[in-house]
């Protein structure tokens, strides 16, 4: 990917900092203006690159409108993720029904793709435990909020599938800050002594909340680090869906192989902040450097532009889409609000066989408050 003056000028000032010399490495297959760099005709036909782009327009208008409900009291805090739909679409459709999705409390787009109700994506960020429910016939986690742990977690389950003759493998989605915690590192290290078929996939966004990347690691990528475990390394383009995709096919059947698990490094960025309760304004300059990607890099916006080219989409087709989906998301929202009010009491269910004298205090004491709450209102 070739930069011009300008984008060197401006990405050493922005998230990725001294990595702006290695933008250029990244595997890409589909450039900024919709032209194809290498041929894909026998790799991703056209029904592929269609779902591609719907499923991008749908995850899309789910996360503008979660946003929305939080703003308006009608959700609880929640992590969006606009401007990285090419990475968690275009790994998710790379999966088969059987593989196993790991996903963090930002992979909601991944986890819609992979099969879960988007009802109860909505139920999750409302406080329900029904949120957390994987569909029948799924293999897919509860998103993961501690960083990191669910990756130790897509190995074990790599490796059952390996020592049982399965052809599955397991996918553990996770940032750049994750690369700073040990769980990223046993995991990779087991992995690669088991050769488990397992994807490592981090979304690079260049900040771990408030902290930029060069102040983490002295590392120029993290791709690299795959060799100090002698496994796959690939660095990929994050906002080009063709080469996301192509890139986890063949991590996928890499690991069915027997070859092990490959870590790709996608590099992306999100347009908004880290969750609907932080300001990102305290530590970076967001509106411009939101601007300058989504003007130039935007995932959705590239493949519009190569399907248009090929004369297979139009404004009527993207008018009659967004429609389609935005009904559908209602439905799933009403079906979502008409669930009872989530009971605050729930968080102590299901974490102790035999509950802890200062967990039962606590309990009671949130029973009481819980009490007093009633009387007032």
């Amino acid at each position: 990917m070739a930069l011009n003056a300008m984008e060197k000028t401006f990405l050493k000032t922005q998230p990725f900092g001294r990595q702006e010399k290695n933008l250029s490495e990244m595997y890409q297959v589909l450039s900024p203006e919709g032209e194809v760099i290498e041929p894909i005709e026998e790799k991703i036909d056209e029904a592929l690159m269609l779902k591609m782009y719907e499923s991008m327009l749908l995850v899309r208008a789910f996360d503008r409108k979660s946003v929305n409900l939080q703003r308006q009291g009608r959700m609880g805090t929640y992590a969006p993720f606009e401007g990285q739909e090419a990475s968690q679409v275009g790994s998710a459709l790379a999966l088969s029904p059987k593989d196993w999705l790991f996903p963090t409390y930002r992979d909601h787009a991944a986890a819609i793709i992979h099969g879960q109700d988007m009802f109860r994506v909505f139920l999750y960020w409302m406080g329900h435990v029904e949120g957390s429910l994987c569909p029948e016939g799924k293999r897919m986690m509860p998103a993961c909020v501690p960083i990191a742990t669910q990756m130790v977690h897509a190995v074990g389950t790599a490796w059952a599938s390996k020592l049982k003759g399965e052809q599955d493998a397991s996918i553990a989605y996770f940032g750049d800050g994750a690369t700073s915690e040990g769980d990223f590192h046993e995991a990779l290290n087991f992995a690669g002594v088991y050769k488990t078929p397992t994807i490592f996939f981090c979304q690079n966004n260049g900040y771990a909340i408030s902290v930029p990347f060069e102040k983490q690691s002295a590392s120029r990528t993290i791709s690299q680090r795959a060799a100090a475990y002698d496994i796959k390394g690939v660095r990929v383009d994050g906002n080009d869906i063709f080469a996301v995709w192509l890139t986890v096919r063949e991590a996928i059947e890499r690991g069915l192989r027997g070859e092990g698990p490959t870590l790709i490094e996608a590099i992306t960025f999100r347009y908004g902040a880290h969750t609907t309760a932080d300001d990102p304004k305290k530590y970076r300059d967001q509106e411009d450097t939101s601007k300058f990607w989504r003007d130039n890099y935007d995932p959705i916006s590239r493949l519009k532009k190569f399907l248009e080219k090929k004369g297979l989409w139009s404004e009527e087709q993207e008018e009659r889409a967004l429609q389609q989906i935005n009904e559908r998301i209602d439905a799933h929202l009403q079906k979502a609000e008409s669930y009872p009010k989530a009971d605050p009491l729930d968080m102590f269910n299901h974490v102790y066989a035999q509950m802890p004298w200062h967990i039962k205090e606590q309990q009671e004491e949130l029973k009481q408050t819980l009490r007093k709450d009633v009387k007032k209102g």
